[in-house]
C-alpha cells in the first residue's frame, strides 16, 4: 500500500522553497497532489474544475482550424491537457518559469505528465512568461510569432502576483505587449482565484474591444461547499489573417 503522505520533490527556488507532495485524501478517498511555495498552497488536484474551464472557454471563442495555443504556467498540467483535448489545436507552447516543475511531467511524478510530455503538438519551454510577453513573445525559438489564444495561470491573481515583477503585466502597457502576440480575433484568458476585479476588467477594456468575466463554482469537498475562481476572457478585434491584432487605443 502507498504512504498515506509523500514529498516527491523539494527545490530551493529563486521566488522560495517548492515542493510537490502526494497525500491520500480520506474525505475524497483518493491521492491528492499539491504544490506548495513555502507554506503557501499554489496549486491542488483536488480542484481542477476552474483550470479546465480557462481552456474550454477560451477555445470556445475560436472559430477556425489549427489552432497555436500558449499556456503560461504548467503546474499540474490539467490546463494544458484540456488544451490538447481540443482536436483543431496544432501546436501548445507551455511556459513555466521553475525547470524543476517541468521536470515533474518529464518524470512522470503528476498524473498525466508523460502524457503530455509525448504529445509531439505539445513543447514544454523553461522560461519568465512575463518577460517573454514584454519582449519578443512566448516562443523564444520563434521571436515576433503570433497565437490564436493565450492562456494564463500563474499568480493568485491580478492584484495577487507571486513575484511583483509580475505585477507590470497587469496593467495597460503590460495588457498591450500581450495582445500584440496575439493573432486578429485571438483570445486572452486569465485565472484568478478572486472575484472579478473591476480595475483590471477596466483595463482589459483599455486593450481589448471584448472582454467578459465568468465565474466558475466547484463544490469543494473539503469544507461541504461551493468555492468560485474567475476567468477573465478577452479578444483582439478580427480581421484578415494577414493583419496585425487590432488592440484598442488606451
Amino acid at each position: 500500500m502507498a504512504a498515506r503522505f509523500e514529498e516527491l520533490d523539494w527545490r530551493q527556488t529563486p521566488i522560495g522553497e517548492i515542493s510537490l507532495r502526494r497525500r491520500r485524501d480520506p474525505v475524497v478517498d483518493r491521492d491528492v497532489y499539491e504544490v506548495k511555495l513555502g507554506d503557501e498552497y499554489l496549486m491542488s488536484s483536488l480542484f481542477t474544475v476552474a483550470e479546465v474551464e480557462l481552456a474550454r472557454l477560451a477555445l470556445a471563442d475560436l472559430a477556425g482550424e489549427e489552432l497555436d495555443v500558449v499556456v503560461g504556467g504548467l503546474g499540474l498540467g490539467y490546463t494544458a491537457h484540456a488544451v490538447l483535448r481540443d482536436p483543431r489545436v496544432r501546436s501548445l507552447i507551455v511556459v513555466e518559469a521553475l525547470a524543476d516543475v517541468i521536470g515533474w511531467h518529464q518524470r512522470g511524478l503528476v498524473p498525466g505528465g508523460e502524457a503530455l510530455v509525448g504529445d509531439p503538438r505539445c513543447r514544454l519551454v523553461a522560461g519568465d512568461f512575463f518577460a517573454l510577453t514584454a519582449a519578443a513573445g512566448p516562443d523564444p525559438a520563434a521571436p515576433g510569432r503570433r497565437f490564436d489564444a493565450v492562456l494564463v495561470d500563474i499568480d493568485h491573481s491580478p492584484g495577487h502576483v507571486l513575484h511583483q515583477s509580475h505585477a507590470a503585466f497587469y496593467q495597460p502597457d503590460g495588457l498591450r505587449h500581450l495582445a500584440g502576440h496575439l493573432r486578429p480575433g485571438g483570445v486572452f484568458a486569465l485565472w484568478s482565484d478572486d472575484p472579478p476585479e473591476a480595475g483590471f476588467t477596466a483595463a482589459l477594456g483599455r486593450v481589448f474591444p471584448q472582454v467578459r468575466t465568468e465565474v466558475v463554482t466547484f463544490r469543494n469537498p473539503l469544507l461541504g461547499t461551493d468555492s468560485a475562481n474567475t476567468v477573465y476572457l478577452a479578444q483582439t478585434q478580427a480581421g484578415p489573417p494577414d493583419e496585425p491584432g487590432q488592440p484598442t487605443p488606451g
